[in-house]
């Protein structure tokens, strides 16, 4: 009888222990769960598309200056802050902008326009949209669905030697960066 009993015993601390293990696996399981579901829906997601990007080197470059255009579409759930453009990985210092709200008819090519030496850049015509170009701040701002036109001024250091020739532009925001490529054109008028 004192055997049974001792057995009894014996078999209380094997279930006690296997209690304590499978509580402790449940609790840490569902803290892990816990810390993946709270950083998962923590995360930005942006996504920056690209459209449009042309680069012209007008024939007389001391009346005209070289110039870029590209279109940024933010196809992402969030806003997006664009720190800085880059051409030929030289920082872009004369960047202008125009932020269009929720554009679908902007298929439209770009074209080149005849820079103003002021805070605008000449009215340019994209899609429906007829407006001047506003001098870009520091930091531009491109809400969640939105397009924004930009025109650089004398980007890097492309002149007329690199006519014909692959120019990467890159676009940096917090969370990334945009690479995208385009063909040097030649500018020779309307």
């Amino acid at each position: 009888m004192i055997r049974l009993l001792r057995n009894h015993h014996a078999l209380s601390q094997v279930i006690t222990t296997l209690i304590i293990l499978v509580v402790s696996i449940l609790l840490a399981t569902v803290l892990v769960y816990f810390a993946v579901n709270v950083v998962s829906t923590r995360v930005q997601q942006e996504s920056l598309s690209i459209s449009n990007v042309h680069i012209w080197v007008p024939a007389d470059t001391t009346t005209n200056p070289v110039e870029a255009a590209l279109m940024i579409t933010n196809t992402g759930g969030r806003d997006v802050v664009i720190n800085q453009i880059q051409v030929l990985g030289q920082p872009c210092t004369s960047v202008f902008y125009l932020n269009t709200v929720k554009a679908d008819n902007l298929n439209q090519g770009l074209a080149y326009t005849i820079a103003n030496a002021g805070p605008t850049l000449n009215t340019v015509v994209v899609g429906t949209f007829t407006n001047p170009l506003a001098t870009a701040p520091n930091d531009l701002v491109l809400p969640s669905g939105n397009t924004m036109v930009v025109y650089i001024l004398s980007p890097g250091s492309v002149s007329q030697s690199d006519i014909g020739l692959t120019v990467g532009i890159t676009v940096f925001t917090a969370q990334a960066m945009y690479y995208k490529e385009t063909n040097v054109q030649a500018y020779t008028g309307p």
